[in-house]
């Protein structure tokens, strides 16, 4: 890792990102202080990504219960209902949190 300071990076940048291309870490600091780092970005494929990369060669194997249809209350939340088990229990919660504090605190 290199490290310099603000006024060295302004004065020798093209040189510090050629060290950087070739693999190297720069820490930039400000009274010698880190404040920032130049890294180097992951290198681009030139080869597209292949097809088809599963754990055989047919690919993977789609299990029948897959498009079978979701349950009713899973449905509705996804449309923005309430089912009826939720709301029961939304109203259990919504009781119990108005109920007045059995204990007492302090004497």
């Amino acid at each position: 890792m290199i490290t310099i300071n603000t006024h060295e990076a302004k004065a020798k940048l093209s040189e510090y990102l050629a060290a950087v291309e070739a693999g190297e870490i720069v820490q930039i600091c400000r009274r010698n202080v880190p404040i920032a780092q130049l890294v180097p970005l992951p290198k681009v494929n030139s080869e597209p990504r292949p097809i088809g990369l599963g754990p055989s060669e047919e690919g993977y194997e789609i299990p029948d219960g897959f498009f079978a249809p979701l349950p009713e209350d899973l449905l509705a939340s996804f449309n923005g209902e309430l089912s009826d088990r939720l709301l029961k229990d939304l109203d259990e919660s919504v009781l119990k949190a108005a109920e007045p504090a059995t204990r007492s605190y302090g004497k």
